[in-house]
C-alpha cells in the first residue's frame, strides 16, 4: 500500500489542488458501488486523499448517496482512507518540507476536510521547539537577501516572511529579533583585531 494514504503526501502531487476529475459519468447499468470502488481507487493510486475529498469526487460522478458511503465506510474500515493518518502525514512532510508552522498546517487539513479533532492531534504533535527551529532557519535563509535594507525594513521582510508561514506574531518576533542580533554580534567580532582579547601590542594581557 506504499501510494494510499499511508504515504506522506508529496511536493507536487494532486494532492496539492482540487482532485482530479475526467468529467465521464457513470454508466447508469453499472453496479453504483463498483463504480465508486474503481473512482477512489484511482484517486488513491495517485496520491494520499481525505475522505471528504473522495466524498466530493463521487458526488461529483452523481454516485448515488448510499453507495458512496457504503463504500467509504468500507476503505475506512480496511484503512485505505484514514484522515488521522493523513493528517500526521501531511503535517510532518509540509513542516519540513515548506517550514509551514501550525496554524498554516491546521488550514490546509480543514480545506481537505479533515475533522478538527484530527487536525488538532496532528498539529499538536509538532514539537514547539522544532517549530522554532524550523522559523529560525527560514530567516537565517533570508538575512543575507535583506542585507541592503534598513533595520526597520529588514524587520519587517523577515517577520513577513514567517507570517506567511503560519507562525505567530510572538515568535515571529522573538526569532527575527535574535537573529538580527545575533548576526551584529558576529559582524562587531568580526572587526575585533587578530589575538587574544585585551592583548598588548606586546602580546601581553590587557585584562
Amino acid at each position: 500500500m506504499g501510494r494510499s494514504v499511508r504515504g506522506a503526501p508529496r511536493s507536487g502531487s494532486p494532492d496539492d489542488g482540487p482532485p482530479p476529475d475526467d468529467g465521464a459519468q457513470p454508466d447508469p447499468a453499472a453496479d453504483p458501488e463498483a463504480v465508486a470502488r474503481q473512482i477512489c481507487l484511482k484517486m488513491l493510486t495517485a496520491a494520499p486523499r481525505t475522505r471528504a475529498q473522495l466524498a466530493a469526487a463521487l458526488a461529483r460522478r452523481r454516485v448515488p448517496a448510499e453507495a458512496a458511503e457504503a463504500v467509504l465506510e468500507r476503505f475506512a474500515e480496511v484503512q485505505l482512507i484514514d484522515d488521522g493518518m493523513f493528517a500526521r502525514a501531511w503535517v510532518e512532510s509540509r513542516h519540513h518540507g515548506r517550514g509551514l508552522a501550525r496554524r498554516a498546517l491546521a488550514a490546509e487539513l480543514r480545506q481537505r476536510g479533515v475533522e478538527s479533532d484530527d487536525i488538532q492531534a496532528a498539529v499538536g504533535g509538532l514539537d514547539p521547539e522544532q517549530e522554532y527551529a524550523t522559523a529560525r532557519a527560514l530567516v537565517e535563509r533570508r538575512l543575507a537577501g535583506s542585507r541592503g535594507l534598513a533595520r526597520p525594513a529588514r524587520f519587517r521582510r523577515l517577520m513577513g516572511v514567517l507570517a506567511r508561514k503560519g507562525y505567530p506574531e510572538a515568535l515571529a518576533y522573538r526569532v527575527v529579533r535574535e537573529a538580527l542580533e545575533y548576526e551584529s554580534s558576529e559582524a562587531e567580532f568580526d572587526d575585533l583585531p587578530e589575538g587574544e582579547p585585551g592583548a598588548g601590542p606586546d602580546g601581553e594581557s590587557g585584562w
